[in-house]
């Protein structure tokens, strides 16, 4: 008897052991199903070292842009240039950006630049702090004001192009050698250009933000231009792509509508005069596009703007006049719908691999430029407490907006078929290649405008390393062609700079909480 039941306590024993490995296998299943499916995520807080050192990349493009006497230089290959550039108009206008890779100055995009490259200062500058971006990122963001200051000499004067960019692309040579006449390009009241005015307004708006607490007389001076400009823009309506037909080979502009709703929301947020939220909401009818979802870029400023007046909705319940910002809070929210893959109204503008791919130029923009959106208004909803996003009959989280955006700043640093990182300086595989004047030259070599060409037509890689360069990016049949020669995929801009390290100092933490700046 005794052994019979030793014999039933020994099977209940094995049963029991069974029953515990079963458990414990299904626990390591899930666990590594759950981790495969976060494989990005760290613990809230804490830094994903992957975005945190593309970060620390993508931020040394703009000093290899830099126009003008250099202080405390970072990059060895560059050197002073453009130290004339306004004088024929006896304006400094030394300083400011390239553009990409050639040496042209156009104040569009470059004010685009400083409104985004701001508004990542304001929403993640703690993220930057932390990684010691900060500091970097308020230099450059200046070393581009200054020169927009300048650039408004007056109320209703604007500097808006340095260089000729036909007599610009004639020549293949350093920044620091080229010795040919740099025509300026203005808009006044003659000749009105609204889109180009309200993106600087914008720019001063925002950038005033920034200086706000640490350089209280600049931050005025920038406030002081932001208003300026804006009336400009407003009283005298008018496309600079028409009365300019010149800068429709590079930079046209579809509209000024969006500018105008743009520049007025920032300066709301600069100001809190009630005037400027007036405009939008009277506006918004006319310009926003309600409904009717859109891409954020250089030229396309609808989406950022329904994002920035949402941040309205969610910060400031019961602002006065709040009324009229419904519909940029529904169309942010019908953006944010189309971005999701899994929602019911989901884009179908991506390649198999899942990236967002609206045009075959400079195709990353528009990734970069959607993710960055998404991180934005993710941070948001958690913020303020909200927790779904209804798209049609389907519910989803700020978290699915974040996987989203990590999906795109993966497949720009390398997780795409080509194994290439976009991003210049990071990771293993990356353009060697870039079509851009300074690095494809040695710094020691003295070359003139012509004679230059025979770098650009070199079979050797790139001798000088453009980090944090974003190139253009792949075909939407996902392939990419790392040739010097191949300017539409592998050009690198300073406005494309700016939308990155936006998106990048927003994934540092694995969510994040931003704070209304108002």
């Amino acid at each position: 008897m005794v052994a019979k039941s030793g014999s039933r306590c020994c099977c209940c024993c094995w049963f029991l052991g069974i029953i515990v490995v079963i458990a414990v296998v299904l626990a390591v299943v899930f666990t590594i199903r759950h981790r495969a499916n976060h494989s990005d995520d760290v613990a809230p807080g804490s830094t994903d070292k992957k975005y945190a050192d593309a970060l620390k990349i993508a931020m040394q493009f703009f000093d290899i842009q830099k126009s003008g006497k250099l202080e405390n230089n970072k990059i060895p290959w560059r050197g002073d240039s453009g130290l004339k550039d306004g004088s024929e108009a006896s304006l400094d206008l030394s300083k400011g950006l390239y553009d990409a890779g050639d040496h042209m100055k156009f104040g569009f995009p470059m004010a685009f630049t400083a409104t985004l490259l701001s508004w990542s200062i304001l929403e993640y500058g703690n993220h930057m702090d932390s990684l010691d971006q900060l500091d970097p990122a308020k230099d450059s963001l200046k070393w581009t004001t200054d020169f927009l200051i300048n650039a408004h000499p007056s109320p209703n004067v604007l500097y808006i192009q340095v260089g000729d960019p036909e007599t610009d692309h004639k020549c293949w040579d350093r920044p620091e050698t080229m010795s040919r006449k740099r025509t300026l390009t203005k808009i006044d009241a003659d000749t009105p250009g609204t889109e180009v005015a309200a993106e600087t307004a914008a720019a001063m708006a925002a950038a005033s933000l920034v200086f706000k607490e640490s350089d209280t007389k600049y931050s005025g001076t920038l406030l002081k231009h932001a208003k300026q400009l804006f009336d400009f823009a407003d009283n005298n309506r008018a496309s600079y792509s028409v009365n300019i037909p010149e800068v429709q080979s590079y930079y046209n502009s579809t509209g000024y509508g969006d500018e105008l709703l743009w520049a007025a929301s920032w300066l709301y947020h600069a100001t809190e005069d009630k005037t400027y939220l007036d405009f939008v909401s009277k506006n918004g009818d006319e310009f926003g596009n309600f409904g009717s979802p859109t891409w954020f870029s250089w030229d396309n400023k609808l989406p950022g703007t329904h994002v920035l007046l949402s941040r309205l909705t969610f910060f400031k319940k019961g602002l006065s006049g709040s009324k009229g910002l419904e519909g940029y809070k529904e169309t942010a929210e019908a953006v944010m719908c189309g971005l999701i893959p899994d929602s019911p109204t989901a884009t179908s503008s991506r390649t198999d691999g899942g990236l967002i791919w609206v045009a075959e130029w400079n195709a990353l923009q528009h990734p970069v430029s959607s993710a960055f959106l998404a991180t934005l208004y993710s941070d948001y909803m958690l913020t303020s407490g909200v927790d779904k996003l209804s798209c049609g009959d389907t519910s989803f989280k700020p978290s699915d907006l974040r996987k989203f955006a990590r999906s795109q700043a993966d497949y720009m640093l390398g997780k795409n078929p080509e194994t290439m990182s976009y991003l210049v300086g990071y990771g293993d595989k990356y353009p060697e290649f870039v079509h851009h004047r300074g690095a494809s030259i040695p710094g020691d070599a003295n070359t003139g405008c012509k004679d230059g060409f025979k770098w650009l037509n070199s079979e050797e890689p790139n001798p000088n390393v453009a980090y944090g360069a974003l190139v253009g990016g792949p075909f939407l049949n996902e392939t990419f062609i790392d040739a010097r020669n191949n300017s539409m995929q592998n050009e690198p801009s300073t406005y494309n700079s700016a939308l990155v390290v936006g998106l990048l100092s927003s994934l540092v933490t694995r969510s994040s909480s931003v704070e209304s700046f108002i």
